[in-house]
């Protein structure tokens, strides 16, 4: 079987998402931007169940050239909200392989996301899918959806990728 039309495994997909929590928590962004396809989105809906990124305010909608913004944001020496770095842990588990299907492959888990910040502890939950896509470089992440439990409630600025 070729790469392109290899089935994507289980264990290769909760591979992806361990390797992407640890990334972020080591604040190893370009590694982790490269994780990601050229056309990849990125997206944190506002309210439970939203349909769609496009007909609804989001917390967070970004494509590849946004990601790339944010990650250049977090490194700016003047970036307030992010002095000091935030510490964080990005506990991945309950992964499951949703669909699969030529080159493509939909992975869902939960995501715990714990931040240290200016004496701060701040602690998220969500449920994460995962778009996933074979390319010639291996399996990498074409979109990645985050619906925090409490998306609709008081979040007081997110400054972490999650």
């Amino acid at each position: 079987m070729s790469e392109m039309t290899a089935a994507l495994t289980l264990e290769a997909a909760r591979e992806l998402l361990y390797r992407e929590a640890y990334l972020l928590d080591h604040h190893e962004f370009d590694a982790w931007l490269d994780l990601y396809t050229t056309d990849a989105t990125y997206w944190l809906p506002l309210e439970h169940n939203q349909p769609d990124p496009v007909n609804t305010s989001s917390l967070v909608y970004d494509d590849r050239r946004l990601m790339e913004l944010r990650v250049k944001q977090a490194r700016h020496p003047r970036a307030h909200a992010r002095m000091p770095a935030a510490r964080t842990v990005h506990q991945v588990g309950n992964v499951m392989l949703l669909e699969q299907g030529g080159a493509e492959a939909k992975v869902a888990s939960v995501l715990t996301l714990t931040e240290f910040r200016s004496e701060r502890q701040r602690m998220f939950a969500a449920l994460v899918e995962h778009r996933l896509r074979v390319t010639p470089a291996g399996w990498k992440i074409a979109a990645k959806r985050v619906d925090l439990i409490n998306s609709e409630g008081e979040l007081d600025g997110i400054a972490v990728i999650l």
